[in-house]
Parts: C-alpha cells; sequence; structure tokens
C-alpha cells in the first residue's frame, strides 16, 4: 500500500477518534466501534479511550474535572493510610511508645506489627514479580517524572521495597515471550543490581510504582490479595498512562492506572480465584469454552490435540488468566486489549483470539507430537498482530476494517 494511502487512512482514523472524543457526552457505541479497530499511538488516544472503556471516566465530559480530583484525592488517601510503619508515629507527628502500645513481639492478631509482618510475606512476591516485568524492554527499570509526593514529604518510608530483603533475587531465568523465541534471560547478581536497583532517595523507578499500586490493591481486596500474574495485568495500563504526550495525564498516571486496574480486575476476578474454576466466567469453564470452538472451527485440529491428550490447561490457562499479555511483545498486547476492552463482550472476543492462535498453527499441529505441540503453544510464534485478529475477528463475525 502506497505511503500516502497509508497516512490518508492514518488521518482518517484520528479525525474519527478526533470527532468521537470532542462530543460532551461520549457516545459509548461509536467509541468502542473504532477502539475494536485499533486505536493509534499518536495523541495519547489510548490513554484517555482505556479510562473511558474501563469506565473509569464518565461519559458526560462536564463530570471528568470532578472524578479524577475526587479518584486521585482517594487513591492519595489509601496510600496515607495503607502504607504505614508501626511505631512510627501518630498523626500528631509524636513518636509512639512502642512498650506502652504495641511492639514487634506482640502475638495479638489485632497487633499493627502482626499485619505489618503479614504484608510484607505478600509485598516479598509482588517485589519479585514487579522487577522483572517486561525485561525485554528498559521503561520500567526508568525513572519516573512524578515520584510520589509522600516519599519526598515522610523521608521516603512510602517506598516499600525497603521491607523486603532480596536473598532470593540473587539469579533469575526470566522467560518473555516476543518476537517469535522464548528468552531467556541470565541475570548475575551484578545485572540484578544494576538492572532491579532502586533509584535514590527522591526518585523512583516505574516498576516501584507499580509495586505500590498492586500493594495498596491487595489491602483493598483481603479476600483475594495479590496473586502472582497482576503484575503482567498492571503493566500495559501503566505504560500506556505513564507514556501519555499530555503532562496533566501523566502527571496521575499512578491513581488512574490504580481505578483502571481496579474496574478490569473486577471483571476477570474469577481467573484469579481458585475457588471459582467452575463458575460460569471461572479459568475452567473458559478453557471449556475454547477447546469448544476449536472443535467447532477445525474438528481435525481438535481431534489432533484429543488424541494427543493435549489438555487446554497445558498452555491456555496463562493466554485466558493474563489476557495474552505474555503471548506476544508490549507492543501487540496493547493492541489486542484495545479490542478487548472496546467489546461488549469481550471475554467472548479473547476466545476468539485463543481460537484464531491455535488455528493459524494448523499445519504445524497436524504435524507436530505431543511434545512438539506443547512446546509450539506455550511458546507462541511471531505472527502479524493484524493476521492473528482478522482471524479473531472473522471467528466472531466482525470486521477490523473501516465501514
Amino acid at each position: 500500500m502506497p505511503h500516502s494511502t497509508i497516512m490518508s487512512i492514518l488521518r482518517k482514523r484520528l479525525n474519527d477518534f478526533k470527532e468521537v472524543l470532542s462530543s460532551d457526552d461520549i457516545d459509548m457505541t461509536n467509541l468502542r466501534r473504532l477502539c475494536f479497530r485499533g486505536i493509534p499511538d499518536e495523541g495519547g488516544l489510548r490513554s484517555l479511550c482505556w479510562k473511558l472503556l474501563l469506565s473509569y471516566l464518565p461519559l458526560a465530559k462536564v463530570s471528568w474535572s470532578e472524578t479524577l480530583r475526587r479518584k486521585r484525592e482517594l487513591y492519595k488517601t489509601f496510600i496515607d493510610d495503607l502504607i504505614v510503619m508501626p511505631g512510627e508515629g501518630n498523626n500528631d507527628g509524636e513518636r509512639v511508645d512502642v512498650t506502652l502500645h504495641d511492639h514487634p513481639l506482640n502475638l495479638n492478631p489485632d497487633s499493627k506489627w502482626q499485619t505489618y509482618f503479614k504484608d510484607n510475606e505478600v509485598l516479598l512476591q509482588i517485589d519479585k514479580d514487579v522487577r522483572r516485568l517486561c525485561p525485554d524492554i528498559s521503561f520500567f527499570q526508568q525513572g519516573t517524572e512524578y515520584p510520589c509526593k509522600a516519599i519526598v514529604n515522610v523521608s521516603g518510608h512510602k517506598r516499600l521495597h525497603h521491607r523486603v530483603q532480596h536473598t532470593v533475587l540473587r539469579s533469575a531465568n526470566v522467560e518473555r515471550k516476543g518476537l517469535g523465541i522464548t528468552k531467556q534471560i541470565a541475570v548475575s547478581v551484578r545485572k540484578a543490581a544494576e538492572d532491579y536497583a532502586p533509584l535514590a532517595e527522591g526518585g523512583e523507578a516505574h516498576w516501584e510504582v507499580l509495586e505500590r499500586i498492586l500493594f495498596i490493591y491487595a489491602k483493598l481486596n483481603p479476600g483475594q490479595g495479590y496473586v502472582q500474574g497482576m503484575n503482567e495485568i498492571v503493566g500495559p495500563i501503566y505504560h500506556a498512562f505513564a507514556c501519555d504526550p499530555d503532562q496533566t495525564w501523566r502527571e496521575h498516571a499512578e491513581a488512574d492506572t490504580f481505578f483502571c486496574f481496579t474496574n478490569l480486575m473486577g471483571e476477570i476476578r474469577d481467573f484469579f480465584i481458585k475457588s471459582l474454576d467452575e463458575a460460569e466466567f471461572g479459568i475452567n469453564s473458559m478453557m471449556n469454552k475454547l477447546t469448544a470452538q476449536v472443535k467447532s472451527n477445525d474438528h481435525e485440529i481438535w481431534l489432533r490435540l484429543h488424541q494427543q491428550e493435549l489438555c487446554p490447561q497445558y498452555y491456555s490457562f496463562r493466554w485466558l488468566t493474563l489476557l495474552l499479555s505474555q503471548e506476544f511483545p508490549l507492543p501487540d498486547v496493547m493492541r489486542i486489549w484495545d479490542s478487548l476492552f472496546a467489546d461488549e463482550n469481550r471475554f467472548c472476543f479473547l476466545i476468539h483470539i485463543c481460537c484464531a492462535m491455535i488455528l493459524l498453527l494448523r499445519d504445524q499441529l497436524l504435524a507436530g507430537d505431543f511434545a512438539t505441540n506443547v512446546k509450539l503453544l506455550q511458546n507462541f510464534p511471531y505472527m502479524d498482530i493484524q493476521i492473528v485478529l482478522s482471524k479473531a475477528a472473522a471467528l466472531a463475525g466482525k470486521s477490523l476494517n473501516s465501514p
């Protein structure tokens, strides 16, 4: 396609988005239609559209300012109230005498110190996960322009990494599915210290921001807590918001990410709760729907996998639970999520994408034995994401092309 034609299409798409987003009341039907076909990278459109698609911003633009002010102030309150050090001081700034009130050896379940130690067990897992997020890009190890103000004002005690010791983080094999190869990244002691070390006082790396978001989420959702893999869900959302070209949006990326992540987890929380595996939207139900769709679209592939006893649990558990965030490089993940967030039945479309991935490997799967096919599906080869999404849209009876 000639470059001039491509530019003409892009200009039209940008104008279409501008027209929808300039209305006093956002037409969600039109916005979903546009976003389903992919949100342009220009102008912070993805950041704004995701806030709307994830029900963070109301459709009436007149309400945006008040909604954002209230939500961002609420998030600041969460930081102040939930990230505390027992014995640090009371609200008047006076130090608490632990001998009279509470102390680290107090076994009372209501002890603030007992809560602190339990929180640190959760924090240790969060810390390890966010430090190794997307190791094939440097973004999350870079410093944010807008470190948490509480860090500067309260001697840095809101920096959660201070609370855990990294006795485990000596070496690691970090797997990231990108560019068609499972990348094995050997992390030596020196490399771990250089790449994942916190920044100096007064500064924060992006992974530290994610650590705080996930910790606060776990504190506010004790019935679910933190489950490994949530870092892969929050990462792309934060990346989109923290890279917004508009400084006024970028400055509040942390708070905005927290609420969008919380809203998204409200929809996919069943994936992360083992007791709900058999629920309508539990992970086993989703895998069964995927198997049924493969069977109805290509009986020969289904039969091959069935005869090899290659269960969907071997590969699609991660696909579905993490919304394909580990199967593709980050730019492709964000493009996939444009369609997932825009589709009213978005988790049906997730199954369509997973089915398309299997069907597009038809020849290799029919020719491979069990071991070969397991490896193929667990390490999905590089493929133009538009081919995958076009196939998925066809299965869903939709189109990715402009009308």
